[in-house]
């Protein structure tokens, strides 16, 4: 097995919605909220977590490929290959190759993990574009938004159980990138953009059946050269 290339794939996110990705920063802080968005801890600025979009992908990819209960819910590993139908086993080897699997112990096949190799895919966080950015600092507006919201007691029409939820708000713009390993001339971009087209469809972070996390890729590239148009078409 040989490295042939190393390619860049890189472009925009656009929130069409409101997104939440949580800090896990259980503390109250006097006129804060109740559940905050991860920030970078040196610019207190909102991002992606590269880790986010490669968890929701792999998810997603996983259910489109009707392996999820035969993993019982786990991520797709050496361990389940064996449980895999035949028509299932190529996409299999090939969300390995992409994504990974943990070590499973001595009892793994070793056929299969020298034939799988090494994890392809490289997951980057997504700092928020300069020029947004510096737009909302012009019109001295926030980088984040706070969304209120509560539960309808159906008999008595009463709001109850307020809350507050700190989201990046719809038109906020992100740098993406993503680096894929190829090996011996491989080719496994279609599985990548049909993941793509997934998250585009599905949304990202929490809270997504109440509207959260819509976005889309602009402007996507692969080694320079655009790469928009194949990920419009593509049907995932």
């Amino acid at each position: 097995m040989k490295l042939t290339h190393l390619a860049k794939i890189m472009g925009d996110i656009e929130l069409l919605s409101g997104l939440h990705i949580g800090s896990g920063n259980n503390e109250m802080h006097i006129g804060g909220t109740d559940n905050p968005v991860i920030k970078n801890p040196i610019t207190q600025e909102p991002y992606i977590p590269g880790s986010s979009i490669k968890g929701k992908m792999r998810s997603l990819l996983e259910w489109r490929a009707g392996v999820v209960a035969l993993t019982d819910g786990k991520p797709l590993g050496f361990a389940h290959m064996e449980r895999l139908a035949s028509d299932q086993k190529d996409v299999g080897k090939t969300l390995l190759k992409l994504f990974g699997g943990a070590p499973e112990g001595s009892n793994q096949d070793q056929k299969l993990v020298a034939e799988i190799g090494p994890t392809r895919l490289a997951f980057w966080d997504c700092s928020l574009k300069r020029q947004w950015v510096t737009a909302m600092r012009e019109k001295n507006l926030l980088l984040t938004e706070t969304k209120m919201e509560n539960t309808i007691d159906r008999i008595r029409g009463v709001a109850e159980h307020p809350r507050n939820t700190e989201r990046v708000p719809a038109s906020a713009l992100f740098d993406f990138q993503l680096t894929l390993k190829i090996h011996d001339g491989e080719d496994l971009l279609t599985t990548v953009l049909t993941g793509l087209r997934l998250l585009e469809l599905s949304g990202l972070g929490g809270s997504g059946s109440r509207g959260y996390g819509k976005l889309r890729f602009l402007s996507l590239t692969l080694d320079g050269d655009s790469l928009q148009t194949r990920l419009e078409q593509t049907q995932p």
